[in-house]
């Protein structure tokens, strides 16, 4: 029970230290690293369990369960040594011949359980039990343990010889390696000296404890990276979506909004009066007077500068509310606010400046206001009729004057 005992704590602290890791959706679809490490852990798992059974059944001296068990117990150890090669080599991301003959080592030793295993069937060449239930190891067991030694002494030499050459911030991931190795080491030689003692399972917790405390730190790390690179292209992306939608948006003459733009402000605006979440607003349609003169007599690119010029003076006295230039000579202003609340004053002074311009020989711009009434207007068009019928009377009143 003693034996249990032990496999049980060493599987109740693997699976405390390691919950985050083996409910978080990100170490299954995460990197490479993350996912062999999840898989690793779950190997171990399957390991502890093999061994806290495995002193259960001894007690019991049932041999053909105890044998089972005892075979389950050397392929979790082989899967879970496999599983850790794995895990080390995505980890460190190292490509070299080594890496090569690591990969080869650990389908070789997972080969040689599954031979051995099958032989043991046999012949007790790995392990045995004799009548009275007494577990006696076998030759073979002995070249098993040998393997894993050799395995990890050499992989933490040649990691920490790496490391020697690593940047700094990745040089605690080639330490983890390192010291999982020597930790195993250990315990393996160890076990061989007292194979009725759970030293394997103690390394293996050991070891783990020293993996999670690097591990999942440089794997959040990781991922905290990948959050701000995340978010640094969704921000990229967001100023060029921006930027784009600010160009398809924006008049390329004058630099206001353009008839897209409009567009979609008059479905807003309907939208609003529809729901009644808007109560007042004004609207100024303007027409530039003599333009097809100015294109006729000076040419085109005078034409532009006059309607420049045009939009210009729409835009100095209307400057807390969007303008649109919605045809060739014709713009539209929304007043909501400060704007709606001095429209009188804005457009009489409007006025007065484009009377002063009439008689100074500069741009004339005819323009005429309509307000928005709850009590009859149902969509954004009736504001902007009443408005553009004033804005003709104004214009015939300007080319009378």
């Amino acid at each position: 029970m003693n034996y249990s005992g032990t496999a049980i704590l060493a599987l109740l602290v693997h699976i405390i230290i390691n919950y985050d890791v083996l409910r978080n959706a990100h170490y299954r679809a995460g990197s490479p690293a993350a996912s062999a490490y999840r898989t690793f852990i779950f190997g171990v798992m399957v390991f502890y369990l093999s061994d806290a059974l495995w002193g259960l059944l001894y007690d019991t001296r049932i041999n053909t369960l105890v044998f089972a068990d005892t075979v389950l117990y050397f392929f979790a150890m082989a899967v879970s040594v496999f599983m850790w090669i794995r895990y080390v080599i995505r980890y460190l991301n190292m490509k070299s011949r080594f890496v090569s003959v690591l990969s080869a080592m650990g389908w070789i030793f997972l080969g040689l359980i599954t031979l051995m295993q099958v032989l043991n069937l046999f012949m007790p060449l790995l392990f045995r039990f004799d009548e009275a239930g007494e577990y006696h190891a076998g030759k073979l067991r002995y070249l098993v343990y040998t393997f894993q030694i050799v395995l990890f002494l050499v992989t933490a030499a040649y990691v920490h010889i790496r490391s020697g050459s690593a940047e700094s911030a990745v040089r605690s991931r080639y330490q983890a390696i390192v010291i999982y190795g020597i930790v195993m080491t250990v315990m393996i030689v160890l076990q061989v000296f007292e194979p009725l003692l759970p030293m394997y399972s103690i390394g293996c917790l050991l070891g783990n404890c020293i993996l999670h405390t690097f591990v999942v730190g440089n794997i959040k790390e990781d991922r905290r990276r990948e959050l701000e690179e995340m978010v640094r292209k969704n921000e990229l992306q967001r100023q060029a979506l921006g930027s784009a939608r600010h160009l398809a948006y924006t008049d390329s003459l004058t630099s206001v909004k353009n008839t897209h733009a409009y567009v979609e402000t008059e479905k807003e605006l309907d939208e609003r009066i529809a729901d009644g979440r808007i109560r007042e607003f004004g609207v100024v349609v303007f027409d530039i007077n003599g333009l097809k003169q100015v294109n006729d007599t000076k040419g085109h690119d005078a034409g532009d500068r006059y309607i420049k010029e045009s939009c210009r003076m729409i835009c100095r006295q209307f400057t807390h509310s969007p303008v649109y230039r919605i045809g060739g000579d014709e713009f539209v202003a929304i007043l909501e606010g400060e704007d709606y609340q001095n429209r009188k004053n804005l457009i009489a002074s409007f006025e007065n400046q484009v009377e002063e311009n009439l008689k100074s020989g500069l741009a004339v711009v005819a323009s005429g206001l309509a307000v928005f009434r709850r009590e009859q207007d149902h969509s954004y068009r009736r504001v902007f009729e009443r408005a553009d019928q004033r804005m003709y009377d104004r214009k015939g009143y300007l080319k009378a004057m």
